[in-house]
């Protein structure tokens, strides 16, 4: 059993007494500059008659109250209460035992509470907290999803409601996040004791869903590692049509040869080598016979988890390092490629093509749709990344500003890397006396890996930009990956402390090993249309409905008003009006908006020329309920192993606990 020491310290609040005076006062003068660093490291500082100088007022009133975290404060009930009733006070709830108040004057006792437990980790630098969260959400879907979709929905006209779906939904989703983990200091999962213990299930569904989307997500980091070893060359081979894997319709065109004719049969070779030597799609007829597994891509998955290992087996203090290099490099490479790109000939036309605003569109309910899913999926709350990596800030940590910077970066790299890639789109263009919109058929990984990839290939000094746009998609990729697991982890340790906490680099080799194998159907001859079914239904629907109700648990069981208390104690200031409607009424209609879309509006899910039959739709929906499920389910496990009448069963699963384990206890009493 591990003990639990008690720390008493007390500060004067009145004229002392004539023999503990001087004692006392040389007392406070050498213990001082110890207690004020105690308090700092605790998180909170306890002033003269209980008062802490952040938090809400109400805190410190009344005989005896709690702060939703844990934090207890307590007066005396009555003026007979004299030092031995308040030694006793303090010594009571706590087990421990309290010194002795001299009499002739009103003093407070201040008893804190330390535990022999190993503290929680904490970021080395606020740096490398920004960094993991900026690496988290700026993420390959910034580089091809957006401008896509901001093209496709109306150009310059499509920011107007992206920003608004940012501004009312996006941000505040991911400031709650970020408050709610650095407050309770707890993962996806055990924080629901603390919220709302019936919720516990979301926890364990985001677990699930954070592993399928590692099943998936690494395998397009293992494509670019494939480019980028295949980028070593003097000649590289998307470049030519003289290759074992290329057909009949592949045509060399390059932007010296005037002379060849470019018709809609034709295939490039960069079409060629992503489709039939990276994928080797034509192997595979479908879902239904997806073939051998590519031993190549498994080896570059392989070396890809060796490094997503190695950066996070430590905690965040060696995956804070890491984000150094990958969540960086990549702002560098697009201002070259930027700088490149509008150097281009033909690139104006690719600019005007973005930005040129066809503001018809916004009357679709389309275009609203796809803002509200990008920014909502650019962002990523409810992946429980932002739950992990503010757990380990400080307590006073100005979480409000972290969510406005990060989240403001997001956006503007989104629109940057619109520029970095339409500026190359109407070069493209111009290269095949084409129109942009011809040339930008393809959308997703294809956008990157056979449209950039060909005009890469045109430029001077090809292998230098080859080498450097992959290694850009590779370091995107990893900073969401180490995100995604260490929000597993975090949930994961913080559960199971006593079997995990001194076990977590096998913890880690363990889930690492899972993801790996889960990943195998993705690298076989037809993994390209498992990819494709694991993004469009696994996750999504999924993960939208678990931050529905989370808000929902947050904001109308939790209770706004408690929350923005917290904050308060957190930050120092009250959150405003407008956060807290967005929480308790926008944010909900937001994700229902996009659910409701969703389901009544369902993809129509196409990759090259194989379209997904109707079962495969099935399948999605059943991989999606899979991690969804887990929310029922640990409401009626909750249910039937509580006690008492079904309606005390009700009303404890609703109630949260005091998150005592995670803070250290201050119980402040007047004496006289």
């Amino acid at each position: 059993m591990e003990t639990k020491d008690m720390m008493m310290t007390s500060m004067l609040t009145m004229d002392k007494g004539e023999n503990g005076g001087e004692r006392d006062k040389g007392r406070e003068e050498v213990k001082g500059e110890e207690q004020e660093e105690a308090q700092r490291e605790n998180g909170r500082l306890v002033l003269a008659d209980g008062v802490a100088d952040r938090g809400p007022k109400n805190v410190t009133s009344g005989s005896s109250q709690q702060v939703s975290n844990g934090f207890t404060t307590s007066t005396p009930q009555s003026p007979r209460e004299g030092p031995g009733t308040a030694a006793g006070a303090a010594s009571g709830p706590l087990g421990g035992t309290g010194s002795t108040v001299p009499l002739g004057g009103l003093r407070t006792l201040v008893v804190q509470q330390t535990s022999l437990e190993r503290p929680r980790e904490t970021w080395s630098k606020k740096m490398d907290f920004l960094l993991s969260v900026i690496g988290y959400a700026v993420d390959l879907g910034n580089v091809w999803r957006f401008p896509y979709i901001c093209y496709q929905n109306g150009g310059g006209a499509f920011l107007l409601p992206y920003l608004l779906m940012a501004v009312f939904g996006g941000v505040p989703l991911f400031y709650m996040e970020l408050a709610l983990g650095q407050f309770h200091r707890s993962g996806c999962i055990s924080i629901w004791k603390h919220i709302c213990p019936i919720f516990k299930g979301i926890g364990f569904a985001i677990c699930i869903i954070a592993l399928y989307i590692a099943f998936y997500y690494n395998t397009i980091m293992a494509w670019a590692l494939y480019y980028l070893l295949s980028s070593f060359r003097p000649t590289l081979p998307w470049t030519t049509c003289s290759n074992s894997w290329n057909t009949a319709n592949c045509h060399r065109y390059m932007s010296s040869d005037h002379n060849v004719s470019w018709s809609n049969s034709s295939t490039s070779p960069a079409e060629e080598f992503y489709t039939r030597q990276v994928l080797q799609v034509h192997l595979s007829p479908g879902l239904h016979q997806l073939g051998s597994v590519s031993w190549q891509l498994a080896l570059c998955l392989l070396f890809i988890f060796t490094i997503v290992y190695f950066s996070i087996w430590k905690g965040v203090k060696t995956s804070g390092k890491v984000v150094w290099v990958t969540a960086t490099f990549p702002y560098l490479v697009l201002l070259i490629l930027l700088i490149r790109g509008a150097t281009l000939p033909g690139a104006w036309r690719g600019v005007e093509f973005y930005l040129k605003p066809d503001w018809e569109k916004l009357l679709s309910t389309t275009v609203w749709i796809d803002a509200a899913a990008q920014i909502f999926f650019s962002l990523g709350p409810g992946f429980g990344v932002l739950l992990a990596f503010a757990s380990y800030n400080p307590f006073h940590n100005n979480c409000y500003k972290d969510a406005l910077v990060t989240s403001s970066v997001n956006c503007l790299t989104s629109f940057l890397s619109g520029f970095v890639i339409f500026t190359v789109l109407g070069y493209m263009a111009e290269m095949r006396h084409q129109s942009v919109d011809a040339v930008a058929k393809d959308a997703g990984p294809s956008l990157l890996f056979i449209i950039y990839a060909e005009a890469i290939a045109n430029m001077p000094a090809a292998t230098f930009f080859a080498i450097i746009f992959f290694l850009m998609i590779i370091m995107l990729g990893l900073d969401s990956t180490f995100a995604g697991l260490e929000g597993v982890i975090t949930a994961m340790l913080d559960e199971f402390p006593h079997i995990l906490a001194k076990r977590r680099e096998w913890f880690v080799f363990g889930l690492v090993c899972v993801c790996y194998l889960g990943a195998l159907s993705t690298l076989t001859y037809g993994g390209a249309f498992v990819v494709k079914l694991f993004e469009e239904y696994a996750t999504g629907p999924a993960v939208i409905t678990v931050v529905l109700l989370e808000v929902i648990a947050v904001s109308w069981f939790y209770g706004t008003n408690r929350f923005c208390n917290d904050i308060q104690v957190m930050l120092g200031f009250y959150p405003g009006c407008f956060w807290r409607v967005c929480w308790v009424a926008i944010c909900p209609c937001f994700l229902l908006f996009i659910i409701i879309s969703f389901l009544a509006f369902p993809p129509e899910v196409r990759l090259f020329n194989y379209h997904y039959p109707p079962w495969t739709t099935a399948l999605g929906y059943c991989i999606g309920v899979s991690s969804f499920i887990c929310v029922p389910a640990y409401m009626v496990y909750h249910l039937l192993n509580a006690k008492g009448t079904f309606k005390q069963r009700l009303l404890k699963s609703i109630t949260p606990e005091p998150s005592s384990d995670n803070h250290r206890d201050y119980i402040v009493t007047n004496a006289i």
